[in-house]
This record gives structure tokens, C-alpha cells and sequence, in this order.
């Protein structure tokens, strides 16, 4: 489809260039907040499976502070999130610097949300689909459930957005998460690892199980 191959990406590149000349106080208003707040860096960076499964870094404003115990150890998710990163979260304000993703070709706009490198091994192969486009910031599964679907049903709507990928889709989505963020802000999670870090464990059990990932 010429949308899908060349629309999209230029679409991409323009309004993410124009997101961030607008942006850019906003970017820099925050950025100074997350560290005075939360520390630094400022930026969390963590290396996500992109398009056919390429490795890029992911950039997003840090929602949380390095607080640990008397062994050193990091404290639970739950209390290292202060209620300012809490608020960034809710808000997507945190997600603004992947517009530089976006920018560079390692995402777009629109697109299954790209996960942990460590997932890789667990997807089916109709899953993997999810890989044949560039993750997005936002994504159908996103503004479907968000935080609140199980792992099956996500992928399952990130694979039917690869499968109906088209401009009026992206629209759809794109529309959908402007009232998601505005009229549902309470859908984020406070323990990223009770939303990403146990998917690998649940394909594991079932694999264990049933010797087959479905």
C-alpha cells in the first residue's frame, strides 16, 4: 500500500518536526522539572525491538527517582513513582521525547507500542506481525484498553492494526488517544513490571504447560 510505505513515513517525519519546534518549551519546561524532582538523568533510555525487530534506544522523560534501601538496592516501583511522575504518566507528557524517535525512523507517530527486547523469544509468529511496521507512540491497543487488557488481547490489536493499517486507521487511533489521555488519565499503571515484566513469565508458564506459546 503506498500509504503504508510512503505516506506514513513522511507524514511522520513533518509532524514530528513540527512537534517538536512547537513543543520545544514545553520539552525544556519539563525537562527541567524531571530534574529537580526526580534527578538525573533526565532521560530513561532503554533498547526496544523497533521495525523487523532492529534494536534502537527509546527515549522518554524518567517518572521515577533512584531511591533505594540500606542494602542499596532500588525501593519497588510503587515507591520510587512520586506523585509528579505519577502525573507525567497520566498525563503521556513523559512519552514527548520519543518524537526524536520518531524523527530519526526508529518509530512513527501511530503504531504497535514497541515492548522489552527480553519478549522477543514469546511472541507467535502471527504475533511477530507486530513487527513488520515501526512501533508508535501511540497505538490501537493503547487507546483499547490501554494498561487494562491482557497480553493476548493487546497483541491481538496490534496485529489487527498491521492488518488494517491505512490512513483512515491511524486517524482513528490518533483521534482515540487525544480522548483516552484527556478522559481516562487514570489508566496508568504505578508498577511498570506489573504490566511488562510479566509477560515473559506468562508465555513461559504456558510454554512449560502446554509445550506451545497458544
Amino acid at each position: 500500500m503506498i500509504y503504508g510505505k510512503y505516506i506514513k513515513r513522511l507524514l511522520d517525519f513533518i509532524l514530528s518536526l513540527l512537534g517538536i519546534i512547537v513543543l520545544s518549551p514545553l520539552l525544556l519546561i519539563l525537562a527541567v522539572l524531571v530534574r529537580c524532582r526526580l534527578g538525573s538523568p533526565i532521560l530513561f533510555r532503554q533498547e526496544r525491538p523497533g521495525k523487523d525487530e532492529k534494536i534502537f534506544t527509546l527515549c522518554k522523560f524518567r517518572t521515577m527517582t533512584d531511591q533505594k534501601d540500606d542494602r542499596g538496592r532500588l525501593l519497588p516501583d510503587s515507591q520510587r513513582l512520586t506523585g509528579f511522575g505519577r502525573l507525567l504518566r497520566a498525563s503521556s507528557l513523559d512519552e514527548l521525547p520519543e518524537l526524536f524517535n520518531i524523527l530519526r525512523g526508529d518509530m512513527s507517530i501511530i503504531g504497535p507500542r514497541p515492548l522489552l527486547v527480553s519478549y522477543l523469544p514469546y511472541y507467535t509468529r502471527e504475533e511477530r506481525k507486530r513487527h513488520t511496521v515501526r512501533p508508535g507512540l501511540t497505538g490501537l491497543a493503547q487507546v483499547s484498553g490501554r494498561n487494562f487488557i491482557d497480553w493476548d488481547r493487546r497483541l491481538e490489536k496490534d496485529v489487527e492494526y498491521v492488518d488494517r493499517l491505512s490512513f483512515r486507521m491511524d486517524l482513528k487511533v490518533l483521534w482515540l488517544t487525544v480522548k483516552t489521555v484527556l478522559g481516562r488519565s487514570s489508566e496508568v499503571a504505578e508498577d511498570t513490571q506489573a504490566v511488562e515484566g510479566n509477560f515473559a513469565q506468562i508465555r513461559q508458564k504456558r510454554l512449560d504447560e502446554t509445550g506451545r506459546l497458544k
